[in-house]
């Protein structure tokens, strides 16, 4: 049960929500209709989140390659991999006869040569949350399944606002969101700063992350993590090549963090090392991602 001094606070905030979210899944989708070609039966993606998204919106029986980053869902494995996404590869590509790529926007020359050979592409670009939900809606376009893109959507939204009013009313708590750094060390860091969907995410669970105003990515010193003083820290650690490797990998992490006694979410027991990819790959599981800040930030728990 809330109080009442609560209820209005929630009332406020569920309204604002609301409105966000609507603004988001109605005005983002209301775009010029365009004569689309026939739906592609054979497509290749280039990057995880691309990939997940097409199996989320059904699409997974058409997906012959794959890049070789792309570990979700596990049928993926099973899957011709065609590079990386920074590095796609035109040959495998071509062998596979595919009728749609999609790649991510970026320095490389893949578009040119899929063009070349007569490959038709559709090109994505990542970033905030924002982008995510229109990445959906481009996929679901190109795909000829603009329906199920927006039934996606709207799924990822009820969650999302069910988040929001969860945590309505409470105290924000500040977070530090590390992304990468040297192997097995805490330095050269990478954190994440404005503009990056992690960290539009920690503000729906109740977050507020320290390096708001910072560059998307910005590196940084174990000096600045200490200055910063968050109460909250979350290591993306390294990610292994099975589950028993990024589980030892994830614990050398927490003993790495266990003796910076400095560090201000260290000394309060709230450091969270994760290996879970869904943090990394801006996709359809952000929403799993925004329950699990939701429970760190403040103890909420979402069936």
């Amino acid at each position: 049960m809330v109080t009442s001094s609560a209820g209005a606070g929630l009332t406020i905030r569920a309204r604002r929500a609301v409105l966000w979210f609507a603004c988001l899944a109605v005005c983002a989708g209301d775009r010029p209709l365009q004569a689309q070609p026939a739906p592609p039966a054979r497509i290749v993606s280039t990057s995880p989140n691309i990939t997940e998204t097409l199996f989320a919106l059904g699409l997974g029986d058409r997906v012959v390659g794959v890049s070789k980053f792309c570990r979700f869902p596990p049928a993926v494995a099973a899957l011709p991999k065609v590079g990386t996404f920074l590095r796609p590869d035109a040959e495998i590509i071509a062998r596979l006869r595919p009728d749609l790529v999609f790649v991510h926007t970026g320095p490389n020359a893949i578009v040119a040569q899929l063009d070349a050979l007569g490959i038709r592409t559709t090109t994505i670009a990542p970033g905030s949350l924002a982008a995510v939900f229109s990445t959906i809606r481009d996929i679901g376009a190109a795909a000829g399944v603009p329906a199920r893109a927006e039934r996606l959507v709207g799924d990822i939204t009820s969650r999302l606002e069910r988040v929001t009013i969860a945590v309505a009313g409470r105290p924000r708590r500040t977070v530090l969101i590390i992304v990468g750094r040297r192997t097995g060390t805490l330095t050269d860091m990478v954190a994440v700063g404005r503009g990056s969907y992690l960290s539009d995410i920690a503000a729906f669970a109740g977050g507020a992350n320290v390096l708001a105003t910072a560059t998307q990515y910005p590196r940084i010193s174990m000096e600045t993590v200490i200055s910063l003083a968050p109460d909250i820290l979350i290591d993306v650690g390294e990610m292994g090549e099975s589950p028993d490797d990024s589980a030892l990998r994830r614990r050398i992490t927490e003993g790495l963090w266990q003796r910076q006694d400095l560090v201000t979410a260290v000394r309060a027991g709230a450091v969270h090392v994760t290996t879970d990819d869904a943090f990394v790959v801006p996709g359809p599981r952000m929403i799993d991602v925004a329950e699990l800040m939701a429970t760190w930030f403040h103890g909420v728990r979402f069936p």
